[in-house]
């Protein structure tokens, strides 16, 4: 296990920034896989002063920044047309998919927000937003802020544990309940929220 952490820090520290920005653009797009093998090794090389945090950090952001648009402009170009023409055929018909636009142009912060923050939907939160036209601005900055987040907590992982393979997956594992658990009182307090903003904008 040892091996094969020293070969992670080693090709990081090898593919350096751009690489980094590389890879988290892959990993928030089309091909899933744990950001952890990314920015943890790059938060050790940070320690042992090999690379530096604020570089790194903006890397990796803009990197799943990056990502996340080549799924929001997919879905955009290509996935709206092929659901409109050919969504019946699967039980999406165009009323349903409005119904669905609108929930999501209307819920799109909140959503964009936490489902950067969460495992798997990381990469599937940029579809919906594609599909309904999320505002770039929006999409931009809560995509920014949900990476920016995860991003920077795997970096600090990896500052702090360095090469230790069980601390890294014991603080890897407390930060995901973590987010998991400020994912749950976020959409809490915006479910409590929404009704009044809503009233707010009738009156």
């Amino acid at each position: 296990m040892y091996s094969a952490i020293n070969w992670l820090v080693e090709s990081i520290g090898a593919m350096g920034y751009l690489g980094i920005f590389s890879l988290m653009a892959i990993e928030s797009s089309f091909i899933p896989f744990p950001s952890e093998l990314v920015m943890i090794p790059a938060g050790y090389l940070i320690h042992a002063g090999e690379m530096n945090m604020a570089l790194v950090i903006l890397s990796g952001l803009l990197g799943s920044l990056g990502g996340a648009y080549i799924n929001y402009f997919g879905a955009r170009y290509l996935g709206r047309p092929l659901i409109l023409k050919y969504g019946h055929y699967v039980l999406i018909g165009e009323e349903k998919f409005m119904k669905v636009e609108a929930y999501f142009l209307r819920h799109g912060e909140i959503s964009t927000f936490i489902g950067r923050l969460l495992p798997a939907v990381r990469q599937l939160i940029s579809l919906p937003a594609g599909l309904a036209g999320m505002n770039h601005l929006k999409f931009a900055f809560y995509t920014m802020l949900g990476a920016g987040i995860w991003v920077t907590i795997l970096t600090l992982i990896g500052y702090f544990v360095g090469s230790n393979q069980a601390l890294i997956m014991q603080y890897s594992q407390q930060a995901l309940y973590g987010v998991l658990a400020l994912s749950a009182v976020l959409i809490v307090i915006y479910i409590k929220w929404q009704p009044k903003r809503d009233k707010q904008k009738s009156v």
